[in-house]
């Protein structure tokens, strides 16, 4: 969400923004981000104050993202409520993107490549 984006430290917000000129924004306002977005927190899967984590969750889901990347580990990153946000929309017939954490996207390629110390 833009509003993410541009809050903060001006000068730092005017560079996060400058990195997203040419990446198309996805239409957080669409019928199905919202209600799927109240079904989550309906389900109690995530909480009224998260209604933005569930709407990155939804938004990413309802246009086909492959990747949410995040370093929100208390509503998104997080073990204990990713499975439940799977099974619901799994039992709607909804694909998830694969959620994590930049650094667990990137990983380390010695580890990925069997290469130990």
């Amino acid at each position: 969400m833009i509003d993410e984006v541009s809050s903060g430290d001006p000068t730092v917000a005017q560079e996060r923004l400058a990195l997203l000129d040419d990446v198309p924004l996805l239409d957080i306002q669409h019928p199905d981000v919202q209600m799927l977005a109240d079904k989550l927190i309906a389900n109690h899967l995530l909480a009224e104050k998260a209604a933005a984590d569930a709407r990155h969750v939804v938004v990413s889901t309802v246009f086909g993202v492959e990747y949410l990347l995040t370093w929100n580990c208390r509503h998104l990153a997080n073990a204990k409520i990713l499975p439940r946000i799977h099974g619901v929309l799994t039992d709607l017939g909804i694909p998830i993107p694969i959620i994590c954490t930049p650094e667990e996207f990137l990983g380390d390629d010695a580890e990925i490549n069997g290469i130990s110390d």
